[in-house]
């Protein structure tokens, strides 16, 4: 098995795949503790599915950079749920619901109507689920990639303070001065552009698994904050790598793969939280 994965990493769209998989799994992983702790995991789920619209008209086009107009698109949609999730008639959850299957219906229509391809189910279906393109991405790809990786990151270690506060006691922080409408804003920005990544990594239906399930396997073992990100950073990123490696060798499809194998570490990190409080 490691000569075979020796052979397969000789090769720089694996090595590609490997790390734009890892970037984004480490952003996801660190953005996942706040959205968990907010109790706002879903909107990664609502997001996806915008993304995924947006993605289908994109097709639709013909345009040579799907992201010139899904980012843009995703991140509206980021700043629209935040706020209409403070309206008192439309609450976060409802607005959330809405918005994922009105976007996930009119981009499978828009697919289904204007597509000339000749397997829209498949199109779909790659969409949804992830596609082998993560192993066809270029040198470019990566470095964007990267870019947008590095950013995120450093936005998090910038206001990590804010964030903590603002996360656990958000009226506490406002009474002490912190703009928490603005961190809400920024996180809701940053989710949407790990989303944005994150699809061609794992699809839009299974990127809100490759959010929580690192956050909420980390909280079975750890209890401070500091504690729950490191460790959900680290499990994110592992989990990522080994099931693009996993994908490689048994071909199976790279996101259902990603996502068993952060249910498989969940399921250990829970057996061994009972047993230590045991």
């Amino acid at each position: 098995m490691f000569e075979t994965l020796g052979q397969y990493l000789a090769y720089p769209f694996v090595r590609y795949a490997l790390i734009t998989g890892s970037l984004i799994a480490l952003c996801a992983g660190l953005l996942g503790v706040p959205l968990v702790l907010k109790r706002f995991s879903f909107i990664g789920d609502g997001l996806s599915h915008v993304a995924f619209g947006a993605m289908a008209v994109a097709t639709i086009f013909h345009l040579t950079d799907n992201m010139l107009l899904v980012l843009p698109v995703t991140v509206l949609c980021a700043v629209l749920l935040l706020r209409t999730g403070q309206n008192t008639k439309i609450k976060g959850d409802a607005a959330i619901a809405m918005l994922s299957v009105g976007a996930l219906a009119v981009g499978y229509l828009v697919m289904h109507l204007f597509s000339t391809s000749g397997n829209v189910s498949g199109d779909v279906c790659s969409s949804l689920f992830g596609s082998t393109s993560l192993l066809t991405l270029s040198q470019r790809d990566v470095w964007l990639c990267f870019g947008m990786s590095l950013l995120v990151v450093s936005v998090f270690a910038l206001f990590y303070n804010k964030l903590f506060a603002v996360t656990f006691d958000e009226n506490f922080a406002i009474a002490t001065g912190v703009r928490a409408g603005w961190y809400n804003l920024l996180i809701a920005v940053i989710t949407a552009v790990i989303i944005v990544l994150a699809m061609e990594l794992v699809g839009s239906l299974l990127t809100s698994a490759l959010i929580i399930f690192p956050a909420i396997t980390a909280m079975r073992l750890f209890k401070s904050f500091r504690g729950v990100t490191v460790c959900a950073a680290i499990v994110s990123v592992a989990c990522a790598v080994v099931g693009i490696l996993l994908s490689i060798l048994v071909s199976t499809p790279v996101g259902a793969t990603i996502v068993v194998v952060d249910v498989g570490v969940f399921a250990v990190f829970t057996l061994i939280g009972g047993l230590k409080r045991g």
